[in-house]
């Protein structure tokens, strides 16, 4: 945590690249809403409080592929959290226009992984220049981690979710009678699955931290390390990966007790536009947080601590022209 709250700069750029990869969506959302009311009477009660009829209206108006169709009660505060979380599990169709804008969100991502990392791994400034230097240095190797990471998750979700659910679960609840016992076996096929993908996450994550700590430049090097690295220390990587979902089920229970719903207009909406904007903050904290502390335990266990094996580059001084 004292890494992430050294650099601010991280995560203040962090939170605007996310918001820049929400707004467009926001506003064609908004645009269309703008357009279907238009200057009616229901859009003075839209305004002052949520109108059900004309919402389902609005959200029928198109097929359930476009981005409309995504503006449903679910977006409302921490139902928006269970929402994300269901979709991901149940394998969920994305709407194309969200696709796009997460596809854009996680490239950047890949491209500042490796400034990100590096950042925390020196645990001291090293400016824009050295920042975005370290970022374009590991960004081409980022992506050919990418690509096993998608070969990886497509796994996960065209064949081990279709064992689990569509044949384990079915097989395994064919003759119960008793509706609780088939929910708790729904409940062991998601921790199951939610497991696999924590597991695959975390190998990832430190195949990074090995290559920004370790300069590697081969990913099925740093990936082999990874996974050498977790059975040499299953006990501080299961406790820290215990923590950090302990941290984050933390800040979605805050959010869940002080979410503000659907607010009216004036005051009301503010307040509930900051507060979820205060959620996304904190989100991003511990997203960042587990970069750094992952890093962290990386590099106190190999003595590494402080310790980038890439060096800082410095911005080149200007060349002097001394006129006689």
């Amino acid at each position: 945590m004292r890494r992430v709250a050294a650099a601010p700069a991280v995560l203040v750029g962090i939170y605007f690249i996310t918001l820049a990869a929400a707004l467009p969506l926001a506003a064609a959302i908004g645009f269309g809403i703008n357009e279907h009311l238009g200057s009616s009477l229901t859009a003075n009660d839209v305004a002052d409080s949520v109108n059900y009829d004309w919402w389902q209206e609005f959200v029928s108006q198109g097929s359930s592929f476009t981005l409309t169709s995504t503006f449903t009660p679910s977006i409302l505060g921490f139902a928006t959290t269970l929402d994300s979380l269901s979709g991901l599990i149940d394998k969920r169709p994305i709407v194309p226009a969200i696709a796009l804008a997460l596809g854009f969100y996680m490239l950047v991502w890949v491209f500042l992984q490796g400034g990100i990392l590096d950042r925390y791994a020196r645990g001291r400034r090293v400016g824009a220049y050295g920042f975005f230097a370290a970022s374009g240095i590991f960004f081409l190797r980022f992506l050919r981690l990418g690509i096993v990471a998608g070969i990886g998750y497509w796994f996960l979700f065209a064949y081990v979710h279709e064992w689990l659910f569509a044949k384990w679960y079915v097989n395994v609840t064919r003759d119960v009678a008793v509706e609780r016992t088939a929910f708790y076996w729904r409940v062991l096929m998601y921790a199951i699955f939610i497991a696999l993908l924590a597991l695959t996450t975390t190998v990832l994550d430190y195949a990074k931290v090995r290559a920004v700590v370790e300069d590697r430049r081969s990913m099925a090097g740093a990936l082999i390390a990874a996974i050498r690295f977790i059975v040499r220390n299953p006990g501080r990587v299961a406790g820290l990966s215990l923590t950090n979902t302990v941290l984050f089920l933390g800040v979605v229970g805050v959010w869940a007790l002080i979410d503000p719903g659907a607010g009216g207009s004036g005051a009301s909406m503010w307040a509930g536009v900051l507060l979820s904007q205060g959620y996304i903050l904190a989100r991003l904290i511990v997203k960042l947080q587990v970069l750094a502390s992952e890093t962290a335990v990386f590099q106190r266990s190999l003595a590494h601590w402080g310790y980038s094996a890439v060096p800082i580059s410095t911005r080149p001084e200007p060349p002097v022209v001394e006129i006689a």
